[in-house]
């Protein structure tokens, strides 16, 4: 016969089926509620960057690279036809000015000057003969004039005796008239050799100076013989340093091909290139920063070559500070052509997220960073401006962050 159950059975049984109903309620509950927070990224705040949005001025740039080089550089070319003799001084080398560098073989220059110099012997001995010659000829035309005057004072003083006397009747006319045609003749062979000597001073004149000429040019030839002698050691003009030489003794150059480089290396410039899209951009007198280590030295662009080679264009920085610590020949920088300035703007601190954010960014509030759209504008040479989005104060994730652009916020660790 059945007997009811205790009442603290059946109170404990009640329980039982209570807890198979409760217990999993609570446990989809938990789910439901945990599950969102087990499933949205995050990311340890250790690994970002982070930067606050600031007012300032703001200045746009071109990134461009470039090579530090000597300011001035010195070319030493042949002076002639010869084949290198020694090489006096090796790539490095201290040069001082008139320190010799290469000697190159002389004897075709000794042949040229002694050549010259035998033709300006002959050529001074033969003006010494013209000269003689013309002066005698010279001589010879005085000592005429000289002899016709006295012929001339002679007819004269014959013509006025006979005029006396015709008047006296003791000569007759016809021989009066032939005394006076004497005269007039003599008057006249008079003036032609005075004419003759005129000519002749002129003639010597001309020839004179025609044989000048011609040794003042061969003055020049053998100046240019002994210049081209003192050149055939070459010199260096200038304090330096020797970059490059021929490194072969005993190999032929031509007149004018290089031979040696020195560079002054108290001052330098720095040679950039950049695209050839930015072509239309760049211009003289442009700013610019050289970005050389941890050091930004301040700039200029001074001239922009009109050829594009292999889709890069060239320019020039003179430097502020040409002859700063830093500089060194052939070092590496980074060159910022300054296209734009804004002396007031919202700006951050430039980083990835510049370039991946397509338009979003995402802001630190709290635990967690908020994907906002914002509107960027000049991209200066270490920030960028805010057109829009942003606030002061704000602080923002400068990290690449292309990986989260999917979410709308993203938890920080």
């Amino acid at each position: 016969m059945d007997r009811p159950l205790a009442d603290d059975v059946q109170r404990h049984d009640r329980r039982r089926r209570l807890l198979k109903i409760a217990l999993p309620l609570v446990l989809v509950a938990l789910v439901i509620v945990w599950l969102p927070g087990w499933m949205r990224p995050s990311i340890p705040r250790a690994r970002l960057r982070t930067a606050r949005v600031t007012t300032g001025p703001i200045e746009a740039a071109i990134m461009a690279t470039g090579t530090v080089v000597p300011e001035v550089e010195r070319v030493l070319s042949s002076p002639l036809d010869a084949r290198v003799l020694r090489i006096l001084v090796r790539p490095g080398g201290q040069l001082e000015v008139g320190t010799p560098v290469v000697e190159l073989d002389t004897s075709e220059s000794v042949l040229a000057l002694d050549k010259v110099i035998k033709d300006l012997k002959v050529k001074e001995n033969q003006q010494a003969q013209s000269r003689l010659t013309l002066e005698k000829s010279l001589v010879d035309l005085v000592g005429k004039i000289e002899v016709k005057t006295l012929d001339l004072q002679a007819a004269q003083s014959r013509f006025e005796s006979n005029q006396q006397l015709f008047k006296d009747s003791l000569l007759s006319r016809e021989a009066l008239r032939q005394s006076e045609l004497t005269v007039k003749q003599t008057q006249i062979e008079l003036e032609q050799l005075r004419g003759e000597r005129a000519n002749a001073e002129r003639a010597n004149a001309v020839q004179l100076e025609g044989l000048s000429l011609e040794r003042g040019s061969l003055d020049k030839e053998a100046a240019q013989a002994r210049r081209l002698l003192d050149l055939s050691t070459t010199k260096s003009d200038r304090k330096g340093v020797l970059t490059w030489v021929l490194s072969q003794e005993g190999a032929l150059v031509r007149r004018g091909d290089v031979i040696a480089r020195i560079a002054d290396l108290s001052s330098f410039r720095v040679d950039g290139s950049v695209s050839d899209v930015h072509a239309g951009r760049l211009h003289p007198g442009m700013p610019a920063v050289v970005r050389i280590n941890d050091e930004s030295l301040d700039g200029t662009i001074s001239e922009v070559f009109p050829t594009v080679e292999n889709g890069v264009i060239r320019f020039t920085v003179a430097l502020a500070k040409s002859s700063h610590p830093a500089l060194r020949p052939s070092l590496r920088a980074d060159v910022l052509v300054i296209t734009d300035r804004k002396p007031r703007a919202l700006r951050v601190k430039r980083g990835p997220f510049a370039d991946s954010a397509a338009g979003q960014v995402f802001v630190v509030r709290g635990d967690r960073a908020v994907r906002v759209p914002v509107t960027l504008g000049l991209a200066g040479i270490d920030d960028v401006e805010v057109v829009s989005g942003l606030s002061e104060s704000d602080e923002i994730i400068i990290s690449d962050m292309r990986d989260y652009a999917h979410l709308t916020e993203v938890k920080l660790k």
